[in-house]
């Protein structure tokens, strides 16, 4: 008599989001998270340094100034720019808006968002000096 041998399943390899492209742009979304956070704390850094005076503010403007620093904010700024619209382009399915009967076009959905952040890039930029 055989006795049955249990099921065991295949381990799940650690590079299975590279067999499809939407996939890889739904870990290229969740990486550039890990950008959003290094901004934050750059961000909150940049606070501390202002709340320190005005020696501790200068020390971290020119801390911001060196070439490898620099070209870090560059690649934060390319990696929240895609974090953004990459969030903006889900954002009809994630939070469809019901009419009646029938839902709102996603392409109102998402301009809506990125009139928003244009908007609020404007107001920032003004408050800013930038004109």
């Amino acid at each position: 008599m055989n006795t049955p041998r249990p099921y065991v399943r295949e381990p799940a390899r650690t590079t299975w989001y590279l067999a499809n492209s939407g996939y890889m742009q739904h870990m290229a979304q969740e990486l550039s998270s890990v950008f959003v956070a290094i901004t934050a704390v750059l961000l909150l850094r940049g606070l501390h340094a202002l709340a320190g005076g005005e020696e501790t503010w200068q020390a971290f403007l020119t801390g911001l100034g060196s070439p490898l620093v620099l070209g870090l904010l560059w690649l934060l700024l390319i990696t929240l720019v895609y974090h953004s619209i990459s969030w903006f382009a889900v954002t009809p399915k994630a939070m469809p808006v019901q009419i009646g009967e029938g839902f709102l076009s996603g392409i109102i959905i998402a301009g809506a968002h990125y009139l928003a952040w244009a908007a609020v890039s404007l107001i920032i930029l003004y408050f800013a000096g930038a004109f």
